[in-house]
């Protein structure tokens, strides 16, 4: 005959309690994680989130936030835009790449800036980039609008407005990956066939294969050798990082 203790029957209502008590510690464990997830998150550096998006083969990498060797200026001065913390941020004028593409895929990451509620229009954090220096991709803070207009951010200037806004806050990094193929020309120089492009901002396609009939204003001439990307200066601290190209004839 065994002399153990025998354990005193528990209550129903003492199982149910403890069961309650088991389910709101752990849930409470699982909320502090992921804030402290959210917190450590928020405290990477700016390179180290840039990382997430690495080039893939072949691709030429134009800005990996350390330098700016791989730009100039238009006239062929030393680029003058601020690096630091892993992007560049605009500052004293356009800056343009020293290699010329034609066809090419193009990914490139921009900031612009939360320029205060007084800010209206092409205020808000303007600045665009250029491919093959003659086509205009506008980047603006068009967040929330319910309605884009020609010169709203991802806009093929003067051309196309985005067929969505994809729009994240200012003050948050944005995306834009682009298909391009150049125009082409005949033997004599003379253009046979207009430029295409296909944008994907922020993970959604707003232009697909779309016909660009000629250069965007302020926009270079086309030429049958390509032109360079250029950055703009448009008087706003609008911020880039992590851009590379794929040329058309790269090895994937």
């Amino acid at each position: 005959m065994s002399t153990d203790p025998v354990a005193a029957p528990c209550c129903p209502l003492a199982r149910h309690l403890g069961k309650i008590t088991t389910v709101a510690v752990l849930a409470l464990a699982a909320i502090i994680a992921v804030n402290s997830l959210r917190a450590d998150d928020k405290e990477r550096p700016e390179a180290e989130q840039a990382a997430a998006s690495q080039p893939p083969q072949g691709a030429v990498l134009l800005f990996d936030g350390k330098d700016l060797s791989k730009w100039q200026k238009p006239d062929g001065g030393p680029a003058p835009w601020k690096v630091e913390n892993g992007y560049m941020e605009v500052r004293g004028g356009d800056i343009i790449t020293k290699d010329k593409f034609r066809d090419c895929r193009i990914h490139i990451e921009f900031m612009p800036p939360d320029m205060g509620p007084q800010a209206k229009g092409q205020a808000r954090g303007n600045s665009g980039v250029y491919v093959m220096n003659a086509y205009e991709i506008q980047v603006l803070d068009s967040y929330g609008l319910p309605k884009l207009e020609m010169g709203d951010c991802a806009s093929i200037y003067s051309k196309k407005i985005p067929d969505k806004n994809a729009a994240k806050p200012p003050g948050q990094w944005q995306t834009y990956d682009m298909e391009f193929k150049a125009p082409k020309f005949d033997a004599s120089g003379k253009k046979v066939a207009n430029g295409r492009i296909t944008i994907v901002w922020n993970g959604q396609k707003v232009h697909d294969n779309v016909e660009i009939d000629g250069p965007c204003p302020g926009g270079a001439p086309e030429t049958p050798q390509g032109g360079a990307i250029r950055l703009q200066d448009h008087g706003n601290p609008v911020r880039f990082r992590n851009i590379w190209v794929v040329p058309g004839d790269a090895k994937q």
